[in-house]
């Protein structure tokens, strides 16, 4: 019954560098002090162990970003149970190339 039904899609780094700006809701799920260490501009800390507690109005698309890609995929799975349409970002942030922003 699950397979198929049950994937959370999922785009790389690069696609996502294609995406940012344009208003997408990018959740980083790493712990706050890795997020300090480096994060994309736009993206907001929700720790993986915080994501159950997370609310949102907006019906778009949920992009989940983390170190490596399983931190986020668990997230994913958790946001889409929750109701929200879901992308885990592969590779997270080791496969990301684009710009970072240090600090809060």
């Amino acid at each position: 019954m699950f397979g198929l039904f049950n994937r959370i899609p999922s785009i790389s780094t690069s696609e996502l560098a294609g995406k940012l700006g344009k208003n997408l809701i990018l959740l980083d799920v790493r712990t706050p002090g890795e997020y300090r260490g480096g994060h994309i501009a736009s993206a907001k800390n929700v720790p993986l162990n915080k994501i159950a507690d997370y609310r949102q109005k907006e019906t778009q698309p949920v992009y989940v970003i983390c170190q490596s890609g399983m931190r986020s995929k668990q997230a994913a799975r958790i946001l889409k149970q929750k109701g929200y349409q879901v992308i885990n970002v592969t590779g997270g942030m080791n496969r990301w190339t684009g710009p970072t922003r240090g600090g809060k």
